[in-house]
């Protein structure tokens, strides 16, 4: 089977590929089995893209393949039906689509009448306004990673070079590994599971996936690294400095909602990408009251000491690269609506900018001057 004729073949695609084969070989042998070479696809809008539809075992009866765009104003295909007959010498045809203007559209390709085969995922199909746009918006995002990445490094280093936590609030750290955890699921979900991808097509039909494979990589890795933070507030000295009694009752109703639409989605009045944008919106507004504990105990320590500065300009950074990236997408795509949808990705970069400068100016402006209290020796 061919899987991409034109630009090659990234490792997500030929791992989505491989999958497909390996499932469609435990079909019985006489179960028609429509297989799509690449299902997501980026193109310009002045030219073309080809993908490959397979038939991987014989029909018995005549029928066609019938390939449905729901957007044609962004693109055509030179085909839409492929009539097929019994004990045919070709099981395998080439589609070639046409860029006609910027957006996201999503082909489906089915059986008619229908018979039993194996349902693939819908084609996402990009086409871009111009290539160095869709480079740049590559780009921006690994910075936006790289320095997201990096931030959770400066506060690690200066616990460990400190032998000391304090000065780092509990409360930020307890709301912060709950919001990372909800988040990684958020994005776990939209990029690998083709269920979730099928109902956001169905909610959000000219929007593509808000949701890319350097999102994945930096929500587990945050995760992961806070746990390490955690393990060391338990080793290091860390004052009378504990969770306080408020996180812990907002924790545990972040708990009770969310096991509320859970249960609403076991007993099918909800569906999994409900579940998984609450998650998303407990996680924004997470990401709003997280640092509210850290700004008020500088303000009563009268000090940023213990908090690093770091971890915050990296933060910072981070943060308005990942809203450029959302403006360039949003540009290149010709989808100002798919901004918007992306209320998580759009909250987070906005909210971490906004408490990044009011860390900015605590620590260069209000408190520049302060003594360090854990150095003269002093405890919280």
């Amino acid at each position: 089977m061919v899987c991409d004729m034109s630009t090659g073949l990234h490792g997500r695609k030929l791992f989505l590929c491989i999958l497909v084969i390996l499932f469609c070989g435990e079909i019985k042998a006489n179960a028609p089995c429509l297989l799509i070479s690449n299902p997501d696809i980026s193109l310009l809008y002045t030219e073309k893209a080809y993908f490959s539809i397979v038939l991987k075992t014989p029909i018995q009866n005549e029928s066609n393949i019938v390939i449905d765009v729901n957007h044609d104003k962004v693109l055509s295909l030179d085909r839409t039906i492929i009539p097929l007959h019994p004990n045919m010498s070709s099981n395998t045809w080439n589609i070639t689509i046409i860029g006609k203007h910027p957006g996201n559209a999503i082909l489906t390709a089915s059986l008619n009448p229908p018979q039993q085969c194996l349902q693939t995922s819908a084609i996402h199909v990009a086409v871009e306004k111009d290539l160095r746009l869709g480079i740049a918006s590559d780009v921006i995002g690994w910075i936006y990673f790289t320095a997201w990445t990096v931030s959770f490094y400066p506060q690690i280093y200066t616990n460990y070079k400190k032998k000391s936590v304090i000065g780092l609030n509990f409360d930020f750290l307890g709301l912060n590994i709950i919001g990372f955890f909800l988040y990684s699921l958020y994005n776990l979900g939209y990029y690998s599971s083709s269920l979730i991808q099928e109902q956001f097509f169905e909610q959000n039909s000219h929007s593509a996936i808000p949701v890319q494979l350097n999102d994945v990589f930096f929500s587990v890795h945050a995760a992961l690294v806070t746990l390490v933070t955690i393990f060391q507030c338990t080793i290091y000295e860390r004052g009378t400095q504990r969770v306080s009694m408020g996180a812990r009752v907002l924790m545990f109703a972040y708990f009770l909602y969310l096991s509320g639409v859970l249960g609403l989605v076991l007993f099918h009045t909800l569906q999994w990408i409900d579940f998984l944008n609450q998650c998303s919106h407990v996680k924004l507004t997470i990401t709003l009251v997280k640092y509210i504990p850290q700004a008020f105990m500088n303000f009563q320590r009268k000090s940023t000491s213990g908090w690093s500065i770091g971890n915050v300009l990296l933060d910072f950074t981070g943060g308005m690269f990942s809203i450029l990236q959302m403006i360039v997408l949003a540009i290149n795509l010709d989808d100002w609506d798919g901004f918007l949808i992306d209320t998580t990705k759009l909250g987070l970069g906005l909210f971490s900018v906004a408490f990044d400068i009011l860390f900015i100016v605590q620590h260069y402006v209000l408190y520049r001057n302060c003594s360090d209290i854990y150095d003269l020796g002093g405890s919280l």
